[in-house]
């Protein structure tokens, strides 16, 4: 299934990434949805008993993606070549695309260019069996942690566009609650398995602070 939204451009939507029903990362997927229908997202991120850490990190990794896919599809007709030239979270955070395969060399491009760049890596990660395995017995990488890494830390930079570039267009679609519940719980994810580096969370160090440190026990 695409996100269309009428009349937009829709090169920047990803088909929405399914996880096969009858996996174990299917049923993974309702409890991990059960759970944050209760509403404690602390809660909701933790490892389930006696799951596999890396099985949780990719059924939660495809969620985020979803989420964020999503989110980004709302606004895309604000967020154009001439309105963000380049792919930045505030003044001081600027990011430059490379992939390591086709684009060896990073390069500066606008934040549409860039992200749709982004989505489309992931997914392409997402759709690989040999990264991304959603058959039950086949192992994952022993490298899938470092590669959960850097799709959640690249993922993390759409979220800081957002709030950086468009919040008041988040705000006039009446969608700020939906976004900060999101990031929140992207948040307590990356924080819970330490998936992102702190120097990558700069641009949005304030908000992550007021909207974690909320839920202290």
């Amino acid at each position: 299934m695409s996100f269309l939204f009428g009349g937009r451009s829709t090169k920047t939507f990803k088909p929405k990434k399914n996880i096969p029903e009858g996996t174990h990362q299917y049923d993974l997927m309702k409890q991990a949805a059960a759970t944050l229908g209760s509403g404690n997202l602390r809660l909701a991120v933790m490892l389930p008993e006696g799951e596999d850490l890396n099985e949780w990190v990719a059924v939660n990794t495809v969620d985020f993606f979803n989420q964020i896919n999503m989110l980004y599809g709302t606004i895309t007709e604000f967020c154009s070549a001439e309105s963000c030239p380049v792919m930045s979270a505030g003044p001081k955070y600027e990011y430059h695309w490379a992939d390591g395969t086709t684009i060896k060399k990073p390069i500066k491009c606008s934040a549409p260019k860039y992200i749709d760049y982004l989505m489309t890596w992931v997914q392409d990660q997402l759709d690989d069996e040999t990264l991304f395995p959603s058959k039950i017995g086949v192992p994952f990488p022993k490298n899938f942690l470092s590669i959960a890494k850097t799709i959640l830390k690249r993922l993390f930079r759409v979220y800081a566009h957002i709030y950086h570039q468009h919040f008041l267009h988040i705000v006039g679609l009446g969608e700020e609650a939906h976004l900060n519940t999101s990031f929140k719980h992207f948040m307590f994810f990356v924080q819970e398995f330490s998936l992102v580096d702190k120097r990558e969370l700069a641009p949005l160090q304030e908000l992550i602070e007021k909207l974690t440190n909320k839920d202290k026990v």
